[in-house]
């Protein structure tokens, strides 16, 4: 009798085993991970000084949103300097495309009549020297004088007749394409400078929550440090770290139940990215049984019955299909 309890009460313990065993077999591979937002820095464009804060860590912002200012004087004043300069290489290009005035070209003439007549009277000075230095009256010094005298107003006059057929013929083609791309590259200096005006004020690119604001009001951070880091999106995301076994069998798009730590429902996902690299990669772990140790990152979106959870917390991932 006691040999029969014996053996039926080992029988029993083989079916409970048995049963745990189909249970474990039966349960949906898992993945491991942590619930994380998409972080957006802002990088300060300019070293200048925070005059305005307008949110506070952990607040929701929605886009265009203002969370901080700062000071724009500076900036101002170059945007004030580069229309300026815009203004003034416009006025060139208008002068050179109408031409010279009458006034001009009318001066340009009495210059040259002028230049003219110098030259005349240095030429008969020079012509009238000349049978006197023959004779010993006049000094071969004086002679060489009124001739560089006469050459230097024949030269003269070559440069009023020329500076007057500049004013008739105009502005050359090649003069009016410089002028037109001095304005092309002053209203873009212009243009550039109204862009970094408006990137003083620093709006919120997505909707989120701000995770940190490194600088405080008054501060003054260096160019491209971060101003404001925002966790963006209505809902976190899982991130989790698929084993190589499972990667084979997983898509993009499948569904997969995930649970928090600290949280008795579950949420329904869909896998949105997986990555092709695992995240270590050691040389002795392409083959063999130390493949199965890579594990790849994946990214499932949660529902917004995940909104009001905060990034950092553990969670497990029930993954479609079975361990190969």
């Amino acid at each position: 009798m006691i040999h029969r309890h014996h053996r039926a009460a080992g029988f029993g313990l083989l079916l409970a085993i048995a049963a745990l065993l189909g249970a474990c077999a039966k349960a949906p591979p898992q993945a491991l991970g942590t619930l994380e937002f998409d972080r957006i820095s802002l990088p300060s464009p300019v070293a200048e000084r925070i005059v305005e804060v307008g949110v506070r860590e952990g607040e929701r912002v929605r886009v265009g949103q203002l969370l901080l200012q700062l000071d724009a004087s500076h900036t101002r004043a170059e945007l004030a300097a580069a229309e300026a300069q815009a203004q003034q290489q416009r006025e060139l290009l208008r002068e050179a495309q109408v031409g010279p005035r009458k006034e001009d070209i009318a001066r340009a003439r009495a210059d040259l009549a002028a230049a003219v007549a110098t030259a005349r009277q240095a030429r008969a000075n020079y012509e009238r020297l000349q049978p006197l230095a023959g004779e010993d009256y006049v000094s071969a010094a004086d002679l060489d004088r009124a001739r560089a005298a006469a050459g230097s107003a024949d030269g003269a006059v070559g440069a009023a007749r020329a500076a007057l057929d500049v004013l008739l013929h105009g502005s050359r083609p090649e003069q009016i394409a410089q002028a037109r791309a001095a304005v092309a590259s002053a209203e873009a200096q212009a243009a550039a400078q109204r862009v970094l005006l408006g990137k003083l004020d620093v709006v919120a690119p997505r909707d989120g929550i701000v995770d940190s604001i490194p600088y405080k009001l008054g501060d003054q951070a260096p160019v491209g440090a971060p101003l404001a880091i925002l966790l963006a999106g209505e809902a976190p995301y899982a991130r989790i770290y698929v084993p190589e076994p499972l990667r084979a069998g997983l898509r993009v798009g499948d569904r997969v139940r995930v649970f928090v730590d600290g949280r008795e429902q579950s949420f329904e996902g869909q896998v949105r990215m997986i990555r092709n690299e695992p995240v270590f990669t050691p040389y002795y772990a392409l083959i063999g049984d130390d493949a199965a140790r890579l594990s790849f990152i994946a990214e499932v979106s949660l529902g917004g019955a995940a909104a009001e959870l905060p990034a950092g917390l553990p969670l497990r991932a029930e993954l479609p299909g079975a361990m190969p």
